[in-house]
Parts: C-alpha cells; sequence; structure tokens
C-alpha cells in the first residue's frame, strides 16, 4: 500500500466530497494507494497548500490556479502542474451582506475586504470594481485565513470572498441575506478553481500510482450524483459539528454535484479557458507574457490513454 499525502485548501467542505468518499468507501484502498489527508486546522493554516507541495510535506495540493502561476514564476521556481479541476464552473463570488446597502462593485470603493492573501486576489478584487466603473478604493485587511467568514458574519468587514455552495449556502440557511458579485460578470475569466496540484518530477516519476489516485478520486466525484444521501452522510462525519448545524448538506450537494462534470469531463481543464485567464493576467500587468507560453497544467492523467 503506498500512502499519498493530500493538502486541503480549506477545512473539509463539499469542494473536498470525493477525496473523502474515495477514502471511506476505499476508492482508493483498491487502487494501492492510502490517502493521508492534510487538514488545514492543524495548524491554523501557517503552512499553504502549495507550500507543503514546495517542501515535500505533501504529494498533491489543493489551490486555485493562481497557486501553479505562482510556484513556476517565483525566485527558486518549482515545477508544479495543476492535474485536475474539481469544478468546471467557477462558483465563488465577492460577497457583502445584503443590509451593507452594496449593489453593484463600484459601491465597494472606500469599503473595507478581508483578503486571504492570495495571488493576485486583491488585484482582482479591484479590477472588478473599476470594471463597473468604480475607482477600486478598497480598504483591504488579513484576518487570520480561517476566520475571514466570520469578519463578514460578525460586520468586521465590508466584503470577502466566497464559495456560494458552501458559504453561501451557509448564509441561506441561517437566513443572512448576503449580495454576491461573479467575476465572469464584471470582465474577469477567472481560471479554474480549486485544483489538484503536483510537481512534474513527481508526475514523471509515479505516472501510473499518479493515475490510480485521479481515477479514485474521480470515482469519487461521480458517486455523489447518483448517492447524494449517502454522501452527505460521509461529508458530514469530516465537518465541524457547528457546519454540520448551519449548513444545509443536502442543498449544497445538490447545487455543486451537477458541476464535478460527467465521466468525460470530470477533472478536464480546457485550454481555451486556462488561456483566458493566464491572458487577463498578463493584460492587466500582473504577470509577464512567459506564463503563457509555460507548462502548468496537463490532462494526461485524467484522460487515461
Amino acid at each position: 500500500m503506498k500512502t499519498l499525502r493530500l493538502a486541503l485548501d480549506w477545512t473539509p467542505n463539499v469542494n473536498h466530497i470525493g477525496f473523502l468518499i474515495g477514502k471511506d468507501l476505499g476508492f482508493y484502498e483498491q487502487r494501492g494507494i492510502s490517502l493521508e489527508i492534510i487538514d488545514p486546522r492543524n495548524d491554523n493554516y501557517a503552512v499553504t497548500p502549495g507550500k507543503r507541495l514546495e517542501l515535500g510535506e505533501a504529494d498533491f495540493a489543493i489551490a486555485p490556479f493562481e497557486t501553479v502561476i505562482s510556484l513556476n514564476n517565483k525566485e527558486h521556481r518549482v515545477d508544479a502542474r495543476a492535474v485536475y479541476a474539481i469544478l468546471q464552473q467557477d462558483l465563488s463570488s465577492i460577497a457583502m451582506l445584503a443590509s451593507s446597502g452594496v449593489s453593484s462593485p463600484r459601491d465597494l470603493d472606500g469599503k473595507s475586504y478581508a483578503s486571504y492573501k492570495a495571488r493576485y486576489e486583491d488585484h482582482i478584487v479591484k479590477a472588478m470594481i473599476t470594471n463597473d466603473g468604480g475607482n477600486g478604493d478598497l480598504h483591504i485587511v488579513y484576518p487570520d485565513k480561517l476566520g475571514i467568514w466570520g469578519t463578514l458574519l460578525e460586520g468586521k468587514a465590508d466584503s470577502t470572498w466566497i464559495f456560494d455552495n458552501w458559504e453561501g449556502i451557509e448564509a441561506e440557511s441561517r437566513n443572512v441575506a448576503l449580495t454576491r458579485f461573479a467575476m465572469r460578470d464584471y470582465g474577469i475569466p477567472y481560471g479554474y478553481s480549486p485544483v489538484i496540484l503536483a510537481t512534474g518530477e513527481s508526475i514523471e516519476q509515479n505516472r501510473e500510482m499518479y493515475r490510480s489516485f485521479i481515477e479514485a478520486t474521480k470515482d469519487g466525484y461521480l458517486y455523489v450524483q447518483d448517492h447524494q444521501s449517502e454522501s452527505r452522510e460521509i461529508l458530514a462525519s469530516y465537518v465541524s459539528a457547528e457546519e454540520r448545524a448551519n449548513i444545509d448538506l443536502d442543498r449544497s450537494i445538490a447545487i455543486t454535484s451537477p458541476h464535478f462534470g460527467n465521466r468525460q469531463t470530470c477533472g478536464v481543464m480546457e485550454a481555451h479557458r486556462v488561456q483566458a485567464f493566464l491572458r487577463w493576467l498578463v493584460d492587466a500587468g500582473l504577470e509577464s507574457s512567459l506564463i503563457v507560453e509555460q507548462n502548468l497544467y496537463t490532462n494526461e492523467l485524467v484522460e487515461r490513454g
């Protein structure tokens, strides 16, 4: 049995359900894999998933596509690749309490934004504001990552970035009205998020094992679509008691699972979507044109030949 370590990008949630199902139902074990899941609660997110991949503390990392760009363009380059897209559509948005009176991104001028300090994040939010006719005059604050959602609910920040299929469902379940803006509605072709990352070297050295990992993962995500009740029970066993009490897990799964794709599309990254985001970053002056030609992703582990 080969142990593979997976670093999560957040506390266990609906975006991770395929891994959790694969682990609990033995999809990984059937392929000779013992999956170790690294939960960011273990160190209060002191080490990011991308950093764990860089340090060799994880075989796979869950992160937004921006992380693979960052790893490949830092001073001490890490040859990282995105190998699997968990969602085929961006389900994230910039959110604020409906009671804030904000009705469009330009209304965020002069207001606060709780940032995760992710690469390009602050620039993307400011671009959304300017694309809507505002000045991009945003007051950025950096709370502890795992407490950012709470800063919005408690009124300590005016806005933040959320997943509509998780925090958005929690807000609905708690009768907290939100106003939300999607990147695609304001001229930002945001990339795949989250994705699974691995290093190029590890892919070369463990190609068949990594393909088996991806196959088991794919089976986990596709299982959800036909087994919602069973999937809900597995997800519930991984999330906190507070989340079980405040998030309608059935609704979260129902909204999310269609975006995992089908047997042909699950995990696949389309070149035109990747290129659109990369070119946007270049045009925005956030990266050099070199990123457009870099080998940042591969579908080879998903599309087994």
